[in-house]
C-alpha cells in the first residue's frame, strides 16, 4: 500500500472507522477498528496528519495519536458536515469527510487542550452546576414558602440572611411536615453553599499558582474564575493570529448580514463557550461598576483615572451601560489574547492605543 499521508478518523464508544488518503488526496482504505486495535494501528503507521472531528473524547485521542508520533488535527463538526454532501450518514462516509475537510486549504482547526485545561474545566463545569443547582432550590423553597402567605427577597445573600429569621416567627404554624421540609432545603442549602465555597478556594489557589492566570487577573474586573475560564479555553491563544479573532471565537462580536454592498450589523454573534462570554461580560460589568464608583470618589477624594477608565465612561456616556459592557467585553477578550499569546503584562495605557485588529 501507498504511504498514507491523510487520515480521516471517526472516533466513538468501542467502534472507529479510519478512512486513509495518499498525498493528493486519493483513497487508500476505509476500513473499522475496535478499540483494542486503534492504538497498534496508528503505532505501526508512518507520521501522518490525522483529523478528528472536535467531540467527546477527541482530545484524548488527539493526544494519543501525538504521543505515538503523528499530527492530530481537531475539526469543528459544523465544518465536517460540508463536506458530507448528499451522502447518507454512515461511519464510512462521516470517516471520508473528516478526511475532505482536514485536506481542503481554508479549514481552520481547534486547539488540543492539554489534561491540564481539561481540570480546569471540569472544575468549572462542577462549580456551574452547583451554582445551578442552589438557584433552583431557592426559588423552589421561595414558590413553597409564598403557598403559605410568606415572602422571600430573591437575592441569594437576602435569602441566606433571612431565612432562619422568618422562618421562627411563623415556626409554630407549621405543621411537622412542613418543618421537615424545610429544615432538609435549608441544610441542603447550607451543603451546596459550602461546597461552592471549597471549590471556590480550589480555584483560586490553583489560579494564583498559575502563570497565565495570575497575568489576566491584572485586568480591571477579572478574578480567578473567568481567568481559569480562559485559560482552560483557549490555553496560550497562539491560534489566533490576532485578539479580533479570539473575540469573535468567543461570539462577542457583532452578526454580520450584509449583501449587495450593503452592510448591516446585528448584535453579538454568541459563538463559541458561552460559559467564558458570560464570565467576560459579568467582568466586563463589574469593572465598569468599579470605575463609577471611583469616579464619585473622586469629587470628595482625588483619584488618578487611567486612560481606559476615561474611555470606558466616556463609552458608557455614549452609547449605555449595557452595550458598553458587551463591548469592554469585546476589549477585555483583546487584552487577553495579547497577554496570553505574547506572554505580556496589563498595560492600560497599551490597551486603549491597541489597533482595532
Amino acid at each position: 500500500m501507498e504511504k498514507v499521508h491523510y487520515i480521516g478518523l471517526d472516533i466513538a464508544k468501542n467502534v472507529f472507522q479510519v478512512f486513509l488518503a495518499d498525498q493528493k488526496g486519493r483513497e487508500l482504505g476505509n476500513r473499522k477498528l475496535t478499540r483494542k486495535q486503534l492504538i497498534p494501528f496508528f503505532a505501526n503507521l508512518l507520521p501522518c496528519t490525522v483529523g478528528i472531528e472536535a467531540c467527546g473524547t477527541a482530545h484524548h485521542w488527539a493526544r494519543t495519536l501525538i504521543e505515538l508520533g503523528h499530527e492530530a488535527k481537531l475539526i469543528q463538526p459544523i465544518r465536517v458536515k460540508a463536506f458530507l454532501g448528499h451522502r447518507n450518514k454512515t461511519d464510512a462516509a462521516d470517516a471520508k469527510a473528516i478526511c475532505e475537510a482536514l485536506m481542503h486549504p481554508g479549514s481552520r482547526f481547534v486547539t488540543v487542550k492539554t489534561i491540564a485545561q481539561q481540570e480546569m474545566k471540569h472544575y468549572l463545569s462542577r462549580r456551574e452546576r452547583l451554582v445551578r443547582n442552589r438557584t433552583e432550590l431557592i426559588n423552589q423553597t421561595r414558590s413553597f414558602l409564598s403557598e403559605f402567605g410568606i415572602t422571600l427577597a430573591k437575592s441569594r445573600s437576602k435569602f441566606e440572611h433571612n431565612f432562619t429569621s422568618t422562618i421562627s416567627e411563623h415556626w409554630d404554624e407549621f405543621s411537622d411536615d412542613l418543618k421537615r421540609i424545610l429544615e432538609d432545603n435549608y441544610s441542603e442549602y447550607l451543603d451546596i453553599q459550602n461546597k461552592i465555597m471549597k471549590m471556590d478556594r480550589h480555584i483560586k489557589n490553583n489560579a494564583n499558582n498559575n502563570d497565565k492566570c495570575r497575568r489576566l487577573q491584572e485586568i480591571s474586573g477579572m478574578g480567578p474564575i473567568t481567568a481559569t475560564a480562559l485559560v482552560s479555553n483557549v490555553g496560550d491563544a497562539k491560534q489566533f493570529k490576532n485578539g479580533r479573532q479570539m473575540a469573535a471565537y468567543l461570539g462577542l462580536t457583532p452578526r454580520e448580514y450584509s449583501s449587495g454592498g450593503k452592510q448591516h450589523l446585528s448584535g453579538i454573534t454568541k459563538r463559541g463557550n458561552s460559559q467564558v462570554r458570560t464570565l467576560l461580560v459579568l467582568a466586563a460589568h463589574a469593572a465598569i461598576l468599579g470605575i463609577m464608583r471611583r469616579k464619585v470618589d473622586e469629587s470628595r477624594h482625588p483619584l488618578h483615572l487611567s486612560r481606559l477608565d476615561k474611555w470606558i465612561l466616556g463609552l458608557k456616556e455614549k452609547i449605555g451601560i449595557f452595550k458598553a459592557t458587551v463591548a469592554l467585553a469585546n476589549k477585555m477578550a483583546r487584552i487577553a489574547w495579547v497577554i496570553l499569546a505574547k506572554d505580556e503584562h496589563f498595560n492600560p495605557a497599551k490597551a486603549v492605543a491597541m489597533e482595532a485588529a
